[in-house]
């Protein structure tokens, strides 16, 4: 995988007076390496509705999806992966559980990126490499230093996460593999009549990351 790790935040999206599946939808277009459904606030049983409805769109552009945090409904809904953190199940439990899906796994130092290699996660992210406002309470920024010597003692792909966006897009894919995005994908202006500038910008995303290796 290269280029831009999609994540689709319901949260963000309902600030927007956006609809979650069709913003997928639009991103999906872009044919990004992955798309991700965070949607922490809402219960479980939408959380579901959601990923089955985005996970058809998906599979039609090629693209693998991830659930955030909960592996039982990854395997429900279909999806190709779960992305977990540190503070949720662990990985040697999410593979008990699940043995066929692909698993992420959030960093926020390199210490944590050591512990977390040990359990052989199909990647890792690590961030905020910039300031980010997706978070009501961030980690400490991590620096496109710490990105670069994650890269090198990684044996899977390294997800960039936090502040990344179009300006920061041809550093952040020198240094790696991938990169999330959530506001970034989101123009100025843009409204639920019309989502082509998503695509758009996701493309552009997604170009300036992969190509900048």
């Amino acid at each position: 995988m290269r280029g831009l790790y999609a994540i689709v935040d319901a949260t963000t999206l309902a600030q927007r007076h956006l609809p979650v599946v069709e913003v997928a939808r639009a991103i999906a277009a872009a044919r990004p390496a992955a798309m991700q459904l965070r949607a922490k606030e809402l219960p479980p049983r939408e959380v579901l509705r959601l990923l089955r409805a985005i996970h058809p769109v998906c599979r039609e552009w090629g693209v693998p999806l991830f659930a955030n945090d909960r592996p039982d409904l990854a395997l429900l809904a279909g999806c190709e992966g779960v992305h977990i953190g540190q503070d949720d199940l662990p990985i040697h439990l999410v593979k008990r559980i699940a043995p066929l899906l692909r698993i992420g796994v959030s960093t926020h130092t390199l210490a944590q990126v050591d512990r977390v290699l040990a359990d052989d996660p199909d990647y890792v992210a690590l961030g905020p490499v910039f300031e980010t406002r997706s978070k009501q309470r961030p980690d400490d920024v991590v620096g496109i230093d710490a990105l670069f010597s994650a890269v090198a003692r990684c044996p899977v792909p390294v997800v960039a996460i936090g502040g990344i966006d179009l300006d920061r897009a041809p550093d952040v894919g020198r240094a790696s593999h991938l990169a999330a995005a959530i506001a970034a994908l989101l123009p100025d202006g843009v409204t639920g009549d019309d989502l082509t500038p998503i695509t758009q910008r996701a493309l552009a995303l997604h170009r300036a990351l992969a190509d900048a290796s």
